[in-house]
């Protein structure tokens, strides 16, 4: 069966979810996040989650689905994305994707399946090892000559995919980037993505920061911590929680974070750029030379001519 749906795509703190928001309040539909960061629960202010005044009645799936201490993999949003586009369709409605993770986006449109490479004991065991005695930069590092697209993709802190990325390669000889089987699929998608000068994104991710700071992150942080939450839990490695993870540690001062939390988000909002740049058949608009509604006014335009709408 074919599934007619939208992705609005783009990097973060293009403005992506107001206008998503919009689109849906005009067309009466409903929509699917698309965020790696959206669905834990108690995790709102860092991660910019919507509230439920901004979502405006607009119901909202895959948002605080699971505890920021519980594992989640793509495979895991896939299955769960699938259905809820099943679900949306069985009442009438047109599912509106929502999100800046291109793995995301990819699992749900390009319905790929990762061919299961079996986890070996001893050979995780070993690289564990390898961290405990030598730190994560050296084991990040082992990457470079074996795997360096998932050198290029992880980060020294997420010492569990690094590993797991060593392990495939050790097992398989290949890259576990490269352990993907796409599916064919006749769903009929329109692709729009959000994007503006680089001055003015950063500009954007600049203040953002800063109303999230305000708005209480580090407390956030600190309550989620005081709740037993581990530092090391793939949730807290998140962009935000971590610096401010490290304020918190006395290992930087509250200027010196602030500076890097900016940094780190510029680079993340960079590279999503490169990764939806490297998809084809997205029809780009610029949302700061556009009034909101002659955006969304595209948006219809585009619909009717792919006849989703």
């Amino acid at each position: 069966m074919e599934d007619n749906y939208v992705v609005i795509l783009g990097p973060t703190a293009s403005g992506k979810t107001a206008l998503s928001i919009q689109l849906a309040k005009q067309t009466n539909d409903e929509i699917i996040s698309a965020d790696s960061m959206l669905i834990y629960k108690g995790m709102d202010i860092g991660t910019a989650k919507p509230t439920k005044e901004e979502m405006e009645g607009i119901p909202h799936h895959l948002i605080d689905i699971i505890e920021p201490d519980e594992e989640f993999s793509v495979y895991d949003y896939q299955i769960l994305s699938q259905k809820t586009i099943r679900e949306i369709k069985e009442r009438g409605k047109l599912p509106i994707v929502v999100g800046g993770t291109g793995l995301y986006i990819r699992a749900l449109t390009e319905d790929f399946t990762l061919n299961q490479i079996p986890q070996d004991e001893a050979v995780r065991k070993k690289y564990y090892e390898i961290m405990i005695n030598k730190g994560k930069e050296y084991l990040h590092s082992l990457l470079k000559d074996k795997d360096p697209i998932a050198y290029e993709k992880l980060h020294p802190n997420d010492y569990k995919r690094v590993i797991r990325a060593l392990e495939v390669y050790e097992l398989s000889g290949n890259s576990i980037y490269n352990l993907q089987e796409k599916k064919h699929t006749n769903n009929n998608i329109l692709y729009i993505g959000l994007t503006m000068d680089r001055e003015i994104l950063y500009k954007r991710v600049n203040d953002r920061v800063d109303i999230m700071l305000k708005q209480g992150l580090v407390d956030e942080v600190r309550a989620l911590l005081a709740k037993g939450i581990s530092k090391e839990a793939n949730s807290m490695k998140g962009i935000g929680y971590k610096q401010v993870i490290e304020y918190l540690e006395g290992r930087l001062d509250y200027d010196k974070m602030v500076e890097i939390l900016k940094r780190d988000t510029r680079r993340y909002a960079k590279r999503q750029l490169t990764w939806f740049r490297g998809m084809e058949g997205i029809y780009w608009l610029d949302i700061t030379k556009m009034k909101k509604e002659d955006i969304i006014t595209k948006i219809l335009e585009k619909m009717k001519e792919k006849q989703i709408l």
